[in-house]
């Protein structure tokens, strides 16, 4: 059985001080959880070491937001896979839909820094979903295809417990809407079997979390699917009380 994972993205939250903060209000809030769900954190880069020394010794694991797909050279304000090891990260996250639509990155970009990451030794999410355009038109499992298809072929992925595929639906991003359960539970499936096709029988570890306005309210209806392992939050990471509420419920289930 895959263990399930909450993830927090605070996006571009945060100072250091507020993000030391509410780290220690996670870490006290979630103590006797932290052994049933993977818990991780990704504040802003510039928060990083004060997340981090909050952190060490709890079993809650860092985060990085981003990074670029090459080691060192003159990339000004870019981060390497080896700088955020470096900084105690143990994970990142890539293909966020915010960095696709407002920054154009491409899948092939996506694909880059996912291979880099896991050859420094990172585990990854990596986030695939359709805008609200392709919805409408009916190809989100076209659209999500094509990105889970284009991260995965030739990645070198050996061990697939340390990626997770996070499907947020661009349109469910920031806006308080959020796919019904049935809706996101028909896009994982889609994207177990797409990423077996690839993987082989290897994908049957590889988590698949569902992230767009995951709150305390609607967790507990995402999580009863058999294909939902868990959600990048947004949003509601931002408090501890609420990011509290989503695991627990997740160590229930």
């Amino acid at each position: 059985m895959r263990k399930r994972l909450i993830a927090g993205n605070w996006k571009m939250n945060m100072l250091r001080g507020e993000a030391a903060e509410l780290a220690r209000g996670v870490v006290e809030s979630t103590r006797r959880l932290a052994g049933k769900v993977d818990i991780i954190l990704a504040p802003p880069f510039t928060a990083l070491d004060a997340v981090g020394k909050e952190l060490q010794g709890t079993g809650i694991m860092l985060g990085a937001q981003n990074v670029f797909w090459e080691e060192r050279g003159a990339f000004t304000g870019e981060i390497s896979p080896g700088m955020l090891a470096d900084s105690g990260c143990s994970w990142v996250i890539v293909g966020h839909s915010e960095r696709r639509r407002i920054l154009g990155e491409t899948d092939e970009m996506v694909r880059m820094k996912l291979a880099a990451s896991l050859k420094a030794g990172l585990k990854v999410i990596v986030c695939v979903g359709e805008t609200l355009e392709e919805r409408d038109r009916g190809h989100t499992v076209k659209v999500v295809e094509g990105q889970v298809v284009k991260a995965l072929t030739g990645t070198g992925i050996s061990d697939p417990g340390g990626l997770v595929i996070a499907y947020e639906p661009v349109w469910a991003i920031g806006t308080g809407r959020h796919a019904t359960p049935a809706e996101a539970e028909f896009v994982q499936s889609a994207i177990r079997e797409i990423a077996g096709n690839i993987l082989g029988d290897s994908a049957a570890r590889i988590r698949i979390v569902y992230g767009g306005s995951v709150n305390e309210e609607n967790i507990r209806d995402l999580l009863a699917e058999p294909d939902i392992d868990g959600a990048l939050v947004g949003g509601a990471s931002l408090r501890a009380e609420s990011m509290a509420s989503i695991v627990e419920t997740a160590g229930e289930q």
